[in-house]
């Protein structure tokens, strides 16, 4: 018969596994809810902390508690004066462009982009944005996420519906759906070969339209 110590050690290993096998998925979420890798990397080792003290015989599902744990964790920060930040770039943008399908973007790389295009997300409410994003980022069904976030399936229908709302009415009429890729396509290649030259062009060309138009926005 195994001994306490000998058991243990089993258990943490299996702990440590599942915590493993489901980081990935964990750190996808918590980096776009919070717009910040080094937050999320945080909100990370706090899951794993709570994950090696929690009762594990009484979760059946690893990957969705872990799942639950760190959108929890990460709605918290949120909720924090140090997570309140400024930002510049679209988060509508996330609707239209999946950075996930590039695998010649790096770790690094992707974490920047997708960060850049969340991290304006802060106008919603913590609620709001960890219900928008997984859904749109994560594809998750209405009903998964209101038992994350404590919610009937209709609040957490509302939630997603009135982020997209309200990031609808916060989006420039001077950025088309076309600017934007654009934009995004010369920023992937700047990123991938390390010429700017082609993102160069597109800073020149939007200045210059710019000037043309008086300062108005470019018709789309």
């Amino acid at each position: 018969m195994p001994s306490k110590s000998a058991a243990h050690s089993e258990d943490l290993r299996e702990a440590e596994a599942a915590f493993h096998e489901a980081r990935g998925h964990m750190y996808g979420i918590a980096c776009r809810i919070l717009g910040s890798g080094s937050e999320a990397d945080d909100v990370l080792q706090e899951a794993w902390i709570r994950w090696q003290t929690y009762d594990r015989s009484a979760v059946k599902k690893p990957h969705a508690f872990l799942a639950t744990t760190v959108t929890r964790l990460a709605i918290n920060v949120l909720q924090s004066a140090r997570a309140r930040r400024e930002a510049s770039v679209d988060p509508w943008l996330l609707e239209q462009v999946d950075t996930m399908s590039d695998p010649a973007l790096g770790p690094v790389k992707r974490e920047a982009l997708e960060a850049a295009v969340l991290m304006l997300m802060e106008r919603l409410t913590p609620a709001q944005r960890a219900a928008y994003v997984l859904r749109v980022a994560f594809d998750y069904p209405y009903g998964q996420i209101a038992e994350i976030l404590g919610q009937s399936p209709a609040g957490a229908r509302q939630l997603v519906s009135r982020a997209r709302k309200h990031l609808a009415a916060e989006k420039r009429a001077t950025a088309t759906t076309a600017d934007c890729h654009r934009y995004l396509t010369a920023f992937v290649e700047a990123s991938h070969t390390g010429h700017v030259a082609v993102l160069e062009k597109f800073f020149t060309q939007e200045v210059v339209s710019h000037s043309d138009s008086g300062g108005a926005a470019k018709a789309a």
